[in-house]
């Protein structure tokens, strides 16, 4: 999402001028939101009570979590209703929503940071250099939603029927602004009960713009990562370090 790219460039070039403080925020009740390869098997979990705000809250990452990465609150408009980011194909929604800070389906809370890899530092690089390195880093937006109910997994199967449905892309409309996902291809990934992950081709003003989803399940939480760069060819991995701190922290 073009909004996903300024916000990313924003916060890289903050990081250049000043250390960021850590911060955490959560988004309130009703912010709602292929065959990827789960690699764990699915849990059937009894129905259980969804988490509040308050309790996803501590349940996300924070800076000393993840090494070499910095976790920030999101920022206002950064989190948006489910309603003002739509698809031109009503299955590709979920991934859209995983896509842009908001959890899929009907969550009765949520939670969301944004994870900066921190640039390395190079005596040697000119200042043109150190801006460009700092535009390269890559910046997760991690979604924590909690369900009532089966809804969990309601919408981690809603996430996986996507990345079939709309492997030969589809339109996004993020808050009125238009864009094109061209391509969503598979990845392998392992966290939680069960779990997706998905290479995300939009095209930005007619260049194809690569970014990285995944999308795990632990008993009724969801939890989303979107992980976008500006480097030449975009996201290249997933963000593993950040799964895995957030994994843990769930388990």
């Amino acid at each position: 999402m073009r909004s996903a790219v300024v916000a990313a460039t924003a916060v890289s070039l903050a990081l250049l001028v000043t250390a960021c403080g850590g911060g955490e925020k959560s988004g309130d009740k009703g912010d709602k939101g292929g065959t990827g390869a789960p690699s764990a098997s699915a849990s059937s979990a009894p129905a259980a009570k969804a988490l509040s705000a308050a309790e996803l809250d501590k349940l996300i990452v924070t800076t000393a979590d993840v090494k070499g990465h910095q976790v920030t609150k999101t920022d206002d408009g950064d989190v948006v209703p489910a309603a003002q980011v739509t698809a031109d194909k009503a299955d590709c929604a979920p991934i859209a929503h995983a896509m842009s800070f908001i959890s899929p389906g009907s969550p009765a809370a949520s939670a969301q940071r944004k994870v900066l890899e921190v640039p390395k530092k190079d005596a040697s690089a000119s200042p043109e250099e150190a801006v460009l390195g700092g535009l390269g880093v890559q910046v997760t937006a991690v979604t924590l939603g909690s369900y009532d109910g089966q809804g969990a997994q309601e919408a981690f199967a809603s996430v996986k029927k996507a990345g079939t449905e709309c492997a030969a892309g589809f339109q996004v409309v993020h808050l009125k602004e238009k864009s094109k996902v061209a391509k969503v291809a598979p990845e392998t990934v392992t966290a939680g009960d069960e779990a997706v992950a998905f290479t995300v081709t939009s095209e930005m003003e007619g260049e194809p713009f690569v970014s990285k989803l995944v999308v795990f399940r632990k008993g009724n939480t969801l939890a989303s990562f979107s992980t976008i760069s500006l480097a030449p060819g975009g996201v290249k991995t997933l963000p593993q370090a950040v799964v895995d701190a957030q994994a843990a922290k769930l388990s």
